[in-house]
């Protein structure tokens, strides 16, 4: 809806279409953002990125911590597949030092 549209009541709730979706949007459309925990090793950060192809963004989520402000996290984005095989190896990788238990 642009700004010289004439306006109905209800007009707000109008799903939005294909058209309404900005650049942006239309650029992060398939794929998907594995938010990383603080404490993960950059090594490993960047060797999963070689790996499956994944690329790394910030994300600002709130954190529960002595401070309440939100923290920019790290998160890797890619496709599903790669994301969620990536998700496996970071677990894998950090069970086999720390000792992780399911």
């Amino acid at each position: 809806m642009n700004d010289n549209d004439i306006k109905n009541i209800g007009d707000e709730f109008v799903e939005e279409d294909e058209t309404t979706k900005t650049e942006h949007d239309k650029a992060l459309e398939g794929l998907y953002d594995l938010v990383l925990p603080p404490g993960v090793p950059h090594k490993l950060i960047m060797e999963v990125m070689d790996k499956f192809d994944l690329e790394v963004t910030t994300r600002k989520c709130a954190v529960k911590t002595v401070d309440i402000e939100d923290d920019n996290l790290l998160t890797l984005r890619g496709e599903l597949d790669s994301v969620n095989n990536a998700h496996d190896y970071i677990y894998k990788k950090m069970s086999e030092k720390y000792n992780y238990k399911k």
